[in-house]
């Protein structure tokens, strides 16, 4: 990781909608493959997780592998975060949402 970043710089947010431990677990398996991406938290909210990743580029193929993975529907949506003074360049933080469809349960027949 970049040496001058602090430990919990992020670029962009990987949301998980429903709580699902084997989604989250395949997220930190692939950011643990990697050596410039690092995970700055995790945070478990009331209807799912949120990982804070420190790479957009990184997070946006994620959104990809997941829904590859598993049954799901990836929405990516960014925000301005700020300019940088020097060049002027408008920076943007990403929201990958990852919401997994729900599991059908088999009838049962009376």
């Amino acid at each position: 990781m970049n040496e001058d970043r602090h430990v919990d710089y992020y670029e962009a947010i990987v949301q998980i909608r429903p709580k699902d431990s084997d989604v989250l677990l395949f997220i930190k398996k692939e950011v643990s493959l990697r050596k410039d991406v690092t995970i700055a938290k995790v945070v478990e909210e009331k209807y799912g997780y949120d990982v804070y990743i420190s790479s957009q580029y990184f997070a946006r193929g994620l959104g990809r592998k997941l829904k590859a993975r598993f049954d799901g529907k990836v929405t990516i949506s960014r925000k301005l975060h700020h300019q940088d003074r020097m060049t002027r360049k408008l920076l943007y933080r990403a929201t990958v949402l990852f919401r997994l469809n729900p599991k059908e349960e088999p009838e049962k027949e009376a």
